[in-house]
């Protein structure tokens, strides 16, 4: 991890005693954890009373990710689906529109039998004494960000029942509906927000995300009501109206400081899984869209996104849906030649990687950044729902979205006077806000693929050009969602079969309840 003048150093700590402490305590398998519940002799229907502070620093970095996860759903899928980066291999199934049942269900695999479990262990044994409101709070404000994620890869998912198996017995959650949880998860933030105390007791170094600070927390919170207030701008806009204002009201984030992300600066801790997954695989390369709308836009961060194989050559990116049998007959592939006269580049140099700024294992992973902030603000100014100035927040969320590359290192650092440059050659156009907006945040969010790809199909920003890869199993239209695990069509049948009845089939083409076809 490398320091950022604009952020606290106190933020940039791993805190590595603490997190390892924690994962020993907790441990690192749902075998292990069940083997541990076991031995233990206490009621498995009561929270154990593990330090809160251990809790939250496990439950933070398993949100984080392992390589696991940010490998197949975050990359594979999310990341190729939304043309940030492109891949040859087959595997990488997500720009080819592939169904890979193990990948589909990743995250999902990951999430409920780990976070979900601990987050209500968690939540009841803080909740239940009024002096530890900040850490219930913070608990309910981490549950939010948790099923976000969840509910907007799947729809309809395990919400009010679900990682109860232990403290009630529940092991066939009720799927309730994303209209269901859309609301209770906005009604949450509200009431942690509104129930944070600065003069209580708070979480400490176990907190990686904030240490414990309430206020930042309550901008996180609206924050994130701003987010997912905005998801409802398709099937209730009176709704979204109704959220994006409580968000502005009661407070948004309002510099890089206030962040939300989680360090990873100990390589021999619990690493970044994004960064672990480059480490492992070299396949994804910046994909042609990328590559070709940051350089119509002359935008500083084409060379801090990625690096051209060999020096000097073009930046060029790969096209998505193609793989090792057919992009040669992409007009970008130039063959190499005999050996005795070989021409530079040519092959898969021809390509952009992503630049190793962006790719260590000891990088940050970014939950929700002010960029984002900015420019849903911007967006919001736009709808005549806030009564900011959108030429402003634009500005702001542009700048903001490429000063904060700086806390990857200083490989990463793009000059003010470069910043400046490109605002006064990509000004605030009103004539097409919404389009010029989503854009910005498509390209601010990059390896935060979740929300680039929820964005996406909320906005319809940007306009992304389907492939039409042979076998497909989309028609040839960009997926919609990810499908459910499918051993649940075994555990959970009853449930499995009411939530695909409500929603519609188990397919990547299904739409999710805010993504309505417009």
């Amino acid at each position: 991890m490398r320091s950022n003048p604009a952020i606290p150093m106190n933020r940039l700590s791993l805190r590595t005693g603490t997190a390892l402490l924690a994962l020993c305590l907790l441990l690192t398998s749902c075998d292990a954890l069940d083997s541990h519940f076991q031995e233990m002799n206490v009621n498995p229907t009561q929270a154990d009373q593990i330090n809160p502070n251990y809790k939250l620093t496990d439950i933070q970095l398993r949100i984080s990710g392992e390589r696991y996860e940010n490998w197949r759903t975050n990359l594979i899928y999310s990341s190729t689906m939304i043309q940030h980066f492109a891949t040859l291999p087959t595997y990488w199934a997500g720009d080819k529109y592939l169904y890979i049942a193990s990948y589909s269900a990743a995250m999902w695999d990951r999430y409920y039998p780990n976070i979900a479990r601990n987050i209500e262990d968690l939540r009841v044994q803080v909740c239940e004494d009024p002096a530890q409101v900040n850490l219930c709070s913070i608990t309910r404000i981490m549950r939010v960000f948790m099923y976000h994620r969840l509910t907007d890869l799947y729809g309809d998912i395990p919400y009010s029942e679900a990682g109860l198996g232990y403290l009630e017995g529940i092991t066939q959650p009720v799927y309730d509906s994303q209209e269901f949880i859309y609301n209770h998860m906005l009604t949450e933030l509200e009431e942690a927000a509104q129930a944070l105390s600065p003069g209580q007791q708070t979480f400490s170094t176990g907190d990686l995300i904030y240490n414990g600070d309430v206020e930042k927390w309550r901008k996180f919170a609206y924050s994130m009501m701003l987010r997912l207030g905005m998801r409802l701008v398709k099937v209730d806009a009176g709704a979204a109206q109704q959220w994006v204002s409580k968000a502005i009201a009661g407070g948004v984030m309002e510099s890089n400081a206030d962040i939300a992300f989680v360090p990873h600066e100990d390589p021999a801790g619990w690493r970044n899984g994004n960064g672990s997954v480059f480490l492992a695989d070299s396949s994804p390369h910046l994909s042609e869209f990328f590559v070709e709308w940051m350089k119509t836009h002359n935008d500083p961060r084409l060379y801090v996104y990625g690096q051209v194989p060999v020096d000097g050559a073009p930046a060029v990116g790969l096209p998505n849906g193609y793989d090792s049998n057919t992009i040669s007959s992409h007009p970008s592939w130039i063959p190499c030649e005999p050996a005795d006269s070989p021409p530079s580049p040519c092959g898969m140099d021809v390509y952009m990687d992503p630049h190793p700024v962006i790719r260590g294992e000891d990088d940050p992973m970014f939950f929700m950044t002010y960029a984002e902030v900015e420019l849903l603000l911007a967006e919001a100014a736009v709808r005549g729902w806030h009564t900011g100035d959108p030429a402003t927040h634009y500005a702001n969320g542009v700048r903001a979205a490429m000063e904060y590359l700086s806390m990857y290192g200083a490989d990463a650092v793009i000059p003010n006077d470069a910043i400046e440059a490109y605002l006064a050659a990509n000004p605030f156009d009103p004539a097409n806000a919404l389009k010029q907006i989503n854009e910005q945040i498509w390209a601010a969010v990059l390896l935060n693929e979740y929300e680039a790809y929820a964005n996406w199909r909320r906005t319809g920003y940007p306009e992304l050009t389907p492939v039409v890869y042979p076998g497909n199993v989309t028609g040839g239209t960009i997926p919609r969602r990810l499908r459910y695990r499918e051993q649940e069509q075994v555990a959970n049948p009853q449930n499995y079969q009411a939530a695909i009845s409500r929603q519609g089939p188990d397919l990547l083409t299904t739409r999710i309840w805010w993504d309505v076809a417009q």
